[in-house]
């Protein structure tokens, strides 16, 4: 049960992306849960900035925040690690997935792991550290409960601080009869006991305790968790080896601001004063300690993330405190899901970190085109992260290294050409009235070849007039001159 295997899902997720918007459209259910929880978390972080008080001083202090930690990063690094050695633990600087992998492997081979217990962590989704340790044979069982459930399903998470948004009570319930063996009821109570009994034995038997980081602190190499399950003290407290997996740019300087982003991650993530369960751990078990692990490691992972740095559009994505509330508010993804972005990040910030993580345009480069850029992701942001800019500059970028499809240039091409050419324009907007008549049904274009069937299938285009406005426009003037001519020879 180690990792989210190859299914079905994963095949969907791995296709293009109309392929994936499609299959997300057409999943009736998925878009109305989606809507739901959305609605719902976007309407709690409303409530909790009217309550709050000065709402924007708080964002402006977050980005400045953040801003400077970027803007400093090398030297925040260089103190954190040195505070988290000098704590009794150990720092493992990583510049890609696979180094990361392999640090990882090397701390369970050392302490002849079997089993591994993980807390929530989307670094550890990014490199698919998973279904390496299955290939290896060292069974990982996810205790965030959304996080059990597709496991259980062998899926990707959907979202990224409710990971199984899309999947219901009924759907978990089979789910958990089919893993095991018993008959349960699709009722929340009766699933969330038998997911608490289950993964307790892991906490107690799993030789290795996996986070994530929400936040490390500089001045005292201090590790953050949020969370609302109890899963996360459990999991790096209760094993003897307690490894760390974080990004690089998940840092604060000091206590007083970390104090700021945890107020604004609550707020912008759920709508919460403070999540349920916050902690903040430094340093594995010291003599005297009732609790903690024997040993602590931290793997810091790069992976593309330093490419940003110094980049004037780009870098002020590594500001970003996970809080999901660009996901909660985007039009696109509220119907569509997670899934459909093909990556771990999904929404807005998933639009704009995938392909700069990945440094792959080709691809990945494709979802700055699933936005409206209403920019409603930068009104939302807790620390004003201009995403809907970030996604014109990525449509900027892709076209320049001429990787949109060959139509597409010639289409634009052909624009540039009659746009700038005042003859060519007047020319072909009196020849579309004429070239539209075979798709016109009583008035509108209700239906056409590619690429316009890709908007007639879902909405009608109202027919171009015989007569344009600029014609109407000069007829007007002439009309007026002649009036004002008739009326002076009066």
């Amino acid at each position: 049960m180690s990792g989210h295997g190859n299914t079905a899902v994963d095949e969907r997720i791995g296709s293009g992306l109309k392929s994936r918007t499609k299959h997300a459209l057409n999943d009736e259910f998925l878009r109305k849960a989606v809507a739901f929880t959305t609605d719902k978390l976007k309407n709690g972080r409303l409530q909790a900035m009217d309550t709050f008080g000065d709402w924007e001083a708080w964002r402006e202090r977050g980005r400045a925040i953040r801003s400077h930690t970027i803007a400093n990063l090398d030297y925040y690094l260089g103190q954190f690690a040195d505070n988290v050695v000098q704590g009794g633990g150990n720092v493992y600087f990583c510049k890609e997935g696979k180094d990361a992998v392999r640090t990882f492997m090397d701390i369970a081979e050392r302490n002849k792991a079997k089993l591994v217990a993980k807390g929530k962590s989307m670094v550890s989704e990014e490199i698919h550290l998973n279904q390496e340790l299955e290939k290896k044979g060292i069974e990982a069982i996810e205790t965030d409960l959304g996080e059990y459930i597709l496991q259980l399903a062998r899926e990707t998470p959907s979202h990224l601080i409710i990971p199984a948004i899309h999947k219901n009570k009924q759907q978990i319930a089979e789910l958990f009869t089919d893993a095991s063996g018993e008959h349960f009821e699709p009722e929340t109570k009766v699933l969330a006991e038998y997911a608490r009994k289950k993964l307790r034995n892991y906490f107690l038997e799993a030789d290795i305790g996996l986070t994530g980081c929400n936040f490390g602190v500089a001045e005292s190499g201090s590790i953050t968790l949020v969370s609302n399950e109890g899963n996360g003290r459990m999991v790096s407290t209760l094993p003897k080896v307690h490894v760390v997996v974080m990004g690089m740019e998940r840092l604060v300087p000091t206590f007083e601001d970390l104090e700021v982003v945890l107020n604004l991650l609550a707020r912008s993530a759920t709508g919460q004063k403070l999540t349920t369960y916050t902690s903040i751990l430094t340093g594995p078990r010291a003599s005297g300690d009732l609790d903690g692990p024997e040993e602590l490691h931290v793997i810091i992972l790069d992976n593309g993330r330093s490419e940003q740095l110094g980049d004037p559009i780009f870098q002020e994505v590594l500001n970003c405190i996970r809080c999901a509330a660009c996901l909660n508010v985007c039009p696109v993804y509220r119907h569509v899901g997670g899934h459909t972005y093909g990556s771990v990040y999904s929404g807005p910030i998933g639009a704009v970190l995938t392909p700069l993580l990945q440094q792959d345009m080709k691809e990945a480069g494709s979802l700055a085109y699933a936005s409206s850029l209403c920019g409603a992701c930068y009104e939302a942001c807790p620390v004003k992260i201009p995403l809907h800019d970030m996604l014109v500059h990525l449509r900027h970028r892709k076209v320049k290294m001429k990787l949109t499809s060959l139509p597409e240039r010639i289409a634009f091409k052909s624009y540039q050409t009659i746009f700038g050419n005042i003859k060519l324009y007047k020319l072909a907007t009196k020849s579309a009235y004429y070239m539209q008549k075979p798709l016109v049904r009583d008035g509108m274009i209700k239906a056409g070849p590619p690429p316009l069937s890709g908007w007639t299938q879902s909405r009608f285009m109202p027919m171009l007039p015989k007569q344009s406005f600029r014609d109407k426009w000069g007829a007007l003037q002439q009309e007026l001159a002649s009036r004002r001519k008739e009326g002076g020879k009066r």
